[in-house]
This record gives C-alpha cells, structure tokens and sequence, in this order.
C-alpha cells in the first residue's frame, strides 16, 4: 500500500509550479534591475518593458523546454544548474536583441552598446548565482517533503541488470532499491503490492505484461526498458472506428519538404561551424602532429543510410600505429595519445565529421556512425540494429546525447530508433542545443568501455527461473 501523503505532499503540484515562478523571476529580475541601471525604460511602466519582458518570457520558455526546465524532484540539482546556464545564455541574448530594437528610436544613452557587454555579463552572473541558490534549496525541500520511493527491480539473470542498479543508485532521494526478483518470482504480486515504484529491465513485453498489469491494477508508479514494439508505439497515436479503439502507427518517413530543410541546415550550420572552430581545427591538428609526427587525420569505414559504407574523419586520439585496429576504446586504453585524451574529453575529435556533412555521408542529427565491424557482430546478436540504417548517420544524436562510450549496444540500439520513430524538425533543433550540455560536461558522455564489464553476481538476484517453475 501507498504510504499516506502529507498535506504539503497533497498540494506538491501546486507547490512545483511556485517553484517554476521564482525560476522565472529569478532570472528575469536580476536582469531588468542591472540591466536598467543603463537602460532607464526597463525601471518603470514602458511599452520598452512590456516588450523586453514579453520576449524574456518567450524565450525562457522555449529554453526550458529544449533543457528540461527547472524540474525540481526529477533532477539531481547539478544538472538542473547546467540546463539553466545554458537556457539564461541565449534567454539574455534574446531579450539583449529586443532591447536593443525598442531602443532603437532613443537617444544615444539608450541605444545598445559593446562597451556595456559587462553590464550584461555581471547581469548573467547574479542571474546563476540566484538559480543556483534556488535550485538546491527547492531540492533540499522537496526531498525533505517526499521521502525515497520504495522500489521493487524486476529482471532476470543474464539482463546485465546490474548496470541499470548502477544507475539508479545514483538517485538516492528519490528512489531506494529495496529488492531484485526474477519475474517469474512466486511472491512477485505481494513484493509489488509492497513497493511504490516498480522498474521492469531487460524484459519482453510478454515477461514484463502480468506484473505490469498488476502494478497498474494497485496503482504503482511504473518504469519499464524498451523493446522494439515499444519503439513501434512511440509514433502511433489512437484511432476510433465506430467503437472500436486501436493505436495507429503508420510508417514513419521524413517528407520531402523535411529532407529539404534537413539537408539546407545541414549545410549551412556545418559551413559556419567549420568557419568559427578554424582555429581550434588549426591547433588542434598542429598539437597532434607536433606529439608524434604522424597523421592529423584518422579515416574508418563506417556505415550511413541505407547501409552504405564511408570513410569517416576524425582527428586522430590514438598513436599512428593502432590506427588499424578496429577496436572499442576501453578504460584507461594505452592506445590513446595525450593529446587524444583530451580532445576526446572535449568531443574536439568529431569536428573533422562537418566535411562528412557537407558531403552528405552524414548529418548533423542522426544515429551514430558504426564501424563495419560492430554492424556486422551487433546485428547477428539483435537482428532489429538494421533498422538504425533508415535515416543518415549523425554527428550528434539521442545516443551521443544520452549514452556515454560504455553504452551496451542495445541501449545505444533503443536510442537511435527513438531518434527515428520521433524525427522532427523540434526534435532536430533540441538535440542540437543539448549538445551544447555535453560539450562542457564530458565526464560521463566520454566514459569508455570498461576492460571487464563483468556482471553483478546473481546470487543478490532473487528467484531465478529454475526456482520459480518448480515453486
């Protein structure tokens, strides 16, 4: 049973939308009342106001839904901190250009001027320093309200269930693991009546469907891994004929006005990227040869669209002589070259991929490019890691965003048909501005395989199937 809420648990939506309020004024008063020490308007009643303020808000909005907002109780604080920065960035450049129009017809003391970047750079500053404040201690409150979860992982051995502990256990207050049980487990119902939240991992959807059913009858929050008919689902939507409901998925294809758009900013970003990163390409390429006089360049075969094969460029992180072994990067890997070490750390070695771009063997969103190698050895082992092939490999993806180095192949798998299944234009654009996050926080994206990724030993795992069909 549901452990009985608090008056304060009772009104928590209202309390998480007070919460998104002083976000917003945390943002947007810092900078009317620094930026107004210069600009007067922006201190008192003004269609200059109005309009600063409206566009703030426009832009703060559209922000917050590309990173995830201040999503106080679903998020470790850091990486709230880390949305926000980035969000407050292109919000104060947004209400910069507005300001700047409005003031356009005032006199000379008015008008937008380069001399006041530390005007608006000390404005960015107290805006951070405020929602850095409010984001720990909102969290601080919210978590002394809603204690942890009480969850139940159901699996079964062989599911490398262990990496997902892993992951869960990084989220302390909100979720608190209390047992693992095969789902054929005899006393499965009872152990989920017994818990709030209940995680299915590494099941089919014909596994997972009695516990789910009865999570859902006993009005558990549930959480299940995804499966390919799972992925089918996420582009459908519900029909009616008559009385009769159905899910709706019809073949999901990129139209030719989507392909248009798609290719024309593909182009044009990829130019101006290539343009403005001309000096870290020029450095970079310098450091590399300078270290050990081999190649800048690092070329491999790597599967795109329609499975077909091209080389793909990357500066060179490992030493010339282990540029042909074909193999996965691991953990403290004695291959890779200190130079390498750090312009993988920053993803500086994927900025030689803008030519694939601009040759069309690549795009700036899609799944990653794979080596032949791992195509080959993956689709042996989950027939389905074909259908990555439906769109063009990418520089920058829902894999690349979301995983880290030492994914599993079936992880990486999920993300890139969710990629796939839900492309659009929005989807595009939101991954771009997120790549922004990874680039500056690198620890985990670029963490590599792991030399023995052993399994957790399954005797902490409760009710293997041999027990559970002879229960």
């Amino acid at each position: 049973m549901k452990k009985k809420k608090s008056a304060l648990q009772r009104f928590q939506h209202t309390l998480l939308l007070l919460t998104h309020v002083a976000a917003f004024l945390g943002a947007l008063l810092p900078y009317q009342l620094i930026m107004g020490q210069r600009y007067w308007p922006l201190l008192r009643i003004s269609r200059t106001l109005a309009v600063t303020v409206l566009a703030f808000l426009m832009a703060y909005i559209f922000m917050s839904r590309i990173y995830g907002g201040f999503d106080i109780g679903k998020r470790k604080s850091k990486p709230i901190i880390y949305s926000q920065i980035a969000a407050l960035l292109f919000t104060d450049l947004v209400a910069q250009v507005f300001l700047s129009v409005m003031l356009s017809n005032e006199t000379s003391d008015n008008r937008f001027r380069l001399a006041n970047f530390w005007l608006m750079l000390l404005a960015y500053v107290v805006q951070v320093l405020v929602l850095i404040g409010l984001t720990y201690g909102f969290n601080a409150l919210y978590f002394r309200i809603n204690a942890p979860a009480n969850c139940l992982l159901v699996s079964q051995k062989g599911a490398d269930y262990q990496s997902f502990v892993k992951e869960i256990q990084k989220f302390r207050k909100q979720f608190h693991l209390t047992r693992m049980v095969d789902y054929r487990h005899p006393e499965l119902k009872r152990l989920i009546e017994q818990n709030d939240t209940i995680f299915f991992y590494g099941l089919t959807p014909e596994e997972r469907e009695a516990g789910v059913l009865h999570a859902y009858r006993k009005k558990k929050d549930i959480y299940y891994s995804l499966n390919l008919s799972d992925i089918v689902a996420l582009r459908g939507q519900t029909v009616y004929y008559s009385d009769k409901s159905l899910i709706a998925s019809p073949e999901h294809y990129m139209s030719f006005e989507q392909r248009c758009i798609k290719r024309a900013g593909d182009l044009f970003l990829s130019t101006l990227a290539l343009v403005i990163l001309s000096p870290v390409f020029l450095i970079t390429a310098l450091a590399i040869k300078l270290e050990d006089g081999g190649p800048v360049f690092y070329r491999q075969e790597r599967v795109t669209f329609g499975g077909r094969i091209f080389e793909v460029l990357k500066f060179r992180s490992m030493r010339a002589e282990d540029g042909a072994k074909h193999v996965s990067v691991s953990k403290d890997d004695d291959r890779i070259t200190k130079v390498g070490r750090f312009i993988r750390k920053f993803r500086i070695d994927e900025i030689p991929q803008l030519i694939n771009i601009i040759r069309s063997d690549m795009s700036l969103v899609g799944p990653r490019p794979e080596m032949v190698e791992n195509v080959e050895k993956y689709t042996a082992e989950y027939p389905e890691f074909v259908y990555r092939e439906r769109a063009k490999a990418g520089l920058t993806g829902m894999a690349q965003i979301y995983g880290k180095y030492n994914t599993s192949p079936k992880d990486k798998l999920m993300l890139d048909l969710s990629y796939i299944e839900q492309f659009s234009i929005w989807l595009d654009l939101k991954l771009m501005f997120r790549t922004v996050l990874v680039l500056f926080t690198p620890e985990e994206s670029t963490e590599a395989f792991a030399e023995d990724q052993s399994r957790q030993d399954d005797e902490t795992f409760e009710g293997d199937g041999e027990e559970a069909d002879n229960a």
